[in-house]
């Protein structure tokens, strides 16, 4: 047989086979699809993108599956909002219920001129680093913001900054994500209800003779923010004054009696 025959012989052999794969593909592909709710296509289109993982799903694609398959309400975005909610609701076909809007808050006010001084952090700029090291940032106050801001960089909303030496949330830009909470090694970033106007700007959980020794804006435990409340809203827990948001009426007398001024009246 010459080389012609036999390259003309593989030549169809190889396109008998690949015509056979391709069939076998294609009936393994519609034996095996799996079905996709073509809801669950729009719904992820609906969704912003940003993939923050603010609603507890895996990204936007595990948002909409969820969505889709009835494990998730159509409000279920905190980046979208009622917009998105309303778009969701309208591919759903049912209501989409009414949002409250929550924002983060730093519960820190030991600001450059409030916290005294241990020491002078020399290191990786780096809350972490610093978190690890004696001294913890040169603050006397361990417990407090160490300022160098992986908050900041975990925000893909430019919703908080640094100033003076605390993180600072920007309340209209916030979408109440929590990636700047998760990323705070201190654990001093709060998820509360926007419609909460007053807030413990505080976590020291020393006594208050202690506090007093680290920063000039630390909470006592004194409880008379509690005695002031009529709402049973506020209470002191290790030392530390504690909001219920559920309760509070953001009436403001518990600011009012604070003799260290860290129940502040957020604004913005």
């Amino acid at each position: 047989m010459s080389g012609t025959a036999l390259l003309v012989i593989t030549i169809i052999l190889l396109a008998i086979i690949g015509v056979v794969i391709g069939a076998f593909l294609v009936f393994a592909g519609r034996k095996f699809a799996v079905e996709v709710d073509p809801r669950e296509s729009a719904v992820r289109e609906a969704l912003p993108g940003n993939n923050c993982g603010a609603c507890g799903y895996p990204g936007c694609d595990g948002c909409a599956a969820a969505i889709a398959k009835g494990e998730a309400p159509v409000n279920a975005c905190p980046v979208g909002g009622a917009p998105v909610a309303d778009k969701i609701s309208g591919i759903m076909g049912v209501e989409a219920g009414a949002i409250e809007k929550k924002v983060a808050f730093v519960r820190c006010a030991g600001t450059c001129d409030a916290a005294k001084r241990n020491g002078t952090y020399v290191g990786i700029p780096s809350c972490s680093a610093a978190q690890a090291v004696p001294g913890a940032g040169g603050k006397a106050c361990q417990q407090g913001c160490l300022g160098f801001g992986e908050c900041v960089q975990a925000c893909e909303f430019d919703a908080i900054h640094v100033v003076n030496g605390v993180a600072v949330v920007n309340r209209e830009k916030c979408v109440g994500c929590g990636k700047c909470a998760a990323a705070c090694p201190q654990h001093l970033i709060d998820i509360m209800p926007d419609r909460s106007k007053y807030a413990v700007q505080c976590r020291n959980t020393e006594k208050g003779v202690l506090v007093k020794q680290q920063c000039d804006a630390g909470c006592l435990g004194c409880s008379l923010c509690v005695k002031q409340c009529h709402f049973d809203a506020i209470s002191v827990t290790n030392n530390l004054a504690q909001i219920d948001y559920e309760k509070c009426r953001s009436c403001g007398l518990c600011a009012q009696k604070c003799p260290a001024k860290i129940i502040t009246k957020r604004v913005g």
